[in-house]
C-alpha cells in the first residue's frame, strides 16, 4: 500500500568522538522514506534548494522512493550542524540554516492524495494540518513533532493532534506536552487531545507503545557501536510506518511487530554516518536482526 511522507530533506554536519562527516544527506523525510522503502512504496514530500546533489536524488530513486514531490526552489538546502558527546542520546545543535525550508508550502500531487497512510514528518504543525486538508481520507494518519513546536506552536499542534491516530514523540517531549512527570499519565493525556495510539522513543533504552488502554515496550538492541544517532528517531517511524503501511494491520498485534520493525531499522542506521548503513542493507539482515530483537525479550511463562 502506498505511504506519503511530509518532511525535511536535509544536509546535515555532525561530530561525534568516532569521526564527522560535512554536508552528508539528512533530514527527517529523508531517513523516513530511505527505511520506509524496504517494507513498502514511499511517496516523498519536500523541498531542496539548487545545491542540492543530484547524487542524493539518485540514491532517493534507486531505493524507489517516488521523488516527484521533491520541490526544488531557488536557494540553499536546509542545512543541520549538529554535534554530539560521550553521551549519544543528546545532540548539541551547532547552526540551523533553513534557507529554502523557510517558505515552504508542500502541495500534495492528485495521485498522492489518495495514500492509504501518511505520515506527517517534523515540521510546524501548520504545515501538518495544511497536508491533512489536501489529502482524502487515509486509513492512517501519523505525526511526529519536537519540544519547539510544543513550546511555540501549542495551540496549532493541539488542533493537528485532533486529526490524528498516532503520534511518535519522545520522552521528554511526551512529558512537556501534557505537563506530566510520569510518563504513563502523560500517555493519558496526550491520548485525551487526539491520538489513540502513541509511540514515546527512549533512545539508547528503546521505546514505549501506548495502544488504547495497553502499554509494549521494546528494549533497545545492545550494540558494540554507535558511530551516529542522526535520524535515529526518523528511521524508527520509517521501518514502523513502512510495515504498516505494508500490512495494514492495525490491531494490537500490528502495532507491536511495527515497533520492533522500528526499532530494528533505526538499532541498523546508527552503526554509520548519515544513511551509510541503509545504502547497502538486505533485508535479510533485517530479517535476523527482528528475530534477535525477539530472543532480547523472550522468557517462559510460570
Amino acid at each position: 500500500m502506498s505511504l506519503l511522507v511530509v518532511g525535511t530533506v536535509a544536509l546535515d554536519s555532525v561530530r561525534t568522538p568516532f569521526g564527522n562527516v560535512d554536508n552528508a544527506l539528512g533530514g527527517s523525510a529523508t531517513y523516513f522514506s530511505t527505511s520506509a522503502s524496504y517494507f513498502t512504496d514511499v511517496r516523498l514530500v519536500a523541498v531542496i534548494g539548487e545545491d542540492f546533489p543530484k547524487e542524493h536524488i539518485n540514491f532517493l530513486k534507486s531505493k524507489n522512493i517516488d521523488v516527484r514531490g521533491l520541490e526544488v526552489q531557488k536557494g540553499k538546502t536546509f542545512h543541520w550542524k549538529g554535534e554530539y558527546g560521550y553521551d549519544l542520546n543528546e545532540a548539541r545543535t551547532l547552526a540551523t540554516d533553513l534557507n529554502v525550508l523557510a517558505t515552504f508550502k508542500p502541495r500534495i500531487m492528485d495521485d498522492h492524495k489518495d495514500s492509504d497512510v501518511v505520515f506527517l514528518a517534523n515540521i510546524d504543525p501548520e504545515i501538518q494540518l495544511d497536508v491533512l486538508t489536501q489529502v482524502k481520507r487515509p486509513k492512517l494518519v501519523a505525526c511526529d513533532t519536537m519540544n519547539y513546536w510544543i513550546s511555540s506552536k501549542l495551540d496549532a499542534l493541539k488542533r493537528t493532534l485532533k486529526e490524528v491516530d498516532l503520534l511518535t514523540i519522545n520522552e521528554a517531549e511526551i512529558r512537556q506536552l501534557a505537563g506530566e512527570s510520569s510518563l504513563v499519565k502523560a500517555a493519558k493525556t496526550v491520548q485525551a487531545m487526539g491520538p489513540k495510539t502513541l509511540v514515546v522513543k527512549q533512545g539508547s533504552y528503546g521505546a514505549v507503545m501506548f495502544h488504547g488502554h495497553s502499554v509494549f515496550s521494546a528494549p533497545a538492541y545492545p550494540l558494540e557501536s554507535v558511530f551516529d544517532p542522526t535520524g535515529a528517531g526518523d528511521t524508527f517511524a520509517g521501518g514502523f510506518m513502512g510495515y504498516l503501511a505494508n500490512t495494514m494491520n492495525f490491531s494490537e498485534a500490528g502495532m507491536r511487530q511495527a515497533v520492533i520493525f522500528g526499532s530494528v531499522m533505526a538499532s541498523l542506521n546508527v552503526e554509520s554516518f548519515s544513511l551509510d548503513r541503509l545504502r547497502s542493507l538486505d533485508y535479510k539482515e533485517i530479517e535476523s536482526r527482528y528475530r534477535e530483537f525477539k530472543k532480547l525479550t523472550h522468557f517462559e511463562d510460570i
